[in-house]
């Protein structure tokens, strides 16, 4: 059964480069090109293609044609980023001009390559945007993490977590809340624990992660001394 995990987590965690082109002998010597690097290639023919089979999930990159029927690679750029999608994308083009460039820099894109280019430069962009899915996916999993173990914690415990990230100590902590720095030490025992800090300098880490900051508009009004 773990075994089977692992293979799993290996094949979710595998990169995968997503050419989308209406131009078959387009496709097909990306294809060949990309993984003559030894790299997963998946091709689709039009951008509502790609997005009727695109799981949200994969690590990797698209590359795509600025030019297509229906939806363009401008268009399909900015539907990823509006759903919350933060695959890479390195949009090719033949037919470039200043403001199509910084609409798809504005956009989000990761790269922007006219044609002809050379075939080393892209590997190498591509290579370069997967290791940004990757960082980007860890620090998505990261912030989950911290934010499911925020949701274990007490009104108060929020109160004091925010207090810790402000940089406040024991004593002015229980001066602003109005409770005993024994209580205080029994909050930061209990937030150690809860968000699994070995320090108080990775709490704050996890907490920022969680996106808590020291906006303390609320530390008054609960009552736990």
């Amino acid at each position: 059964m773990a075994e089977t995990g692992e293979m799993e987590e290996s094949k979710e965690n595998e990169a995968i480069v997503f050419i989308v082109d209406d131009d078959a002998s387009v496709r097909d010597s990306l294809r060949w090109l990309i993984e003559s690097v030894q790299l997963k290639v998946e091709c689709y023919a039009t951008a509502q293609e790609f997005m009727d089979e695109y799981q949200g999930q994969q690590t990797g990159c698209v590359v795509l044609d600025v030019r297509m029927p229906g939806i363009s690679g401008l268009d399909l750029q900015e539907e990823l980023r509006q759903q919350g999608f933060v695959l890479p994308v390195i949009i090719i083009t033949g037919h470039a001009d200043v403001p199509m460039a910084v609409r798809a820099f504005k956009s989000g894109v990761f790269d922007f390559i006219e044609k002809p280019f050379n075939d080393q430069h892209l590997i190498d962009r591509i290579q370069q945007a997967i290791e940004k899915s990757r960082s980007q996916k860890v620090n998505i999993q990261r912030r989950q993490e911290a934010q499911d173990r925020q949701q274990k914690l007490s009104s108060r415990e929020i109160q004091v977590l925010k207090c810790i990230v402000a940089g406040s100590s024991n004593k002015s902590m229980a001066r602003e809340l109005d409770i005993s720095v024994k209580t205080v030490e029994t909050h930061r025992a209990n937030l150690m624990s809860k968000m699994k800090a070995g320090s108080v300098s990775e709490l704050v880490r996890i907490a920022l992660l969680a996106e808590i900051n020291d906006d303390r508009d609320d530390v008054t009004g609960v009552d736990d001394r």
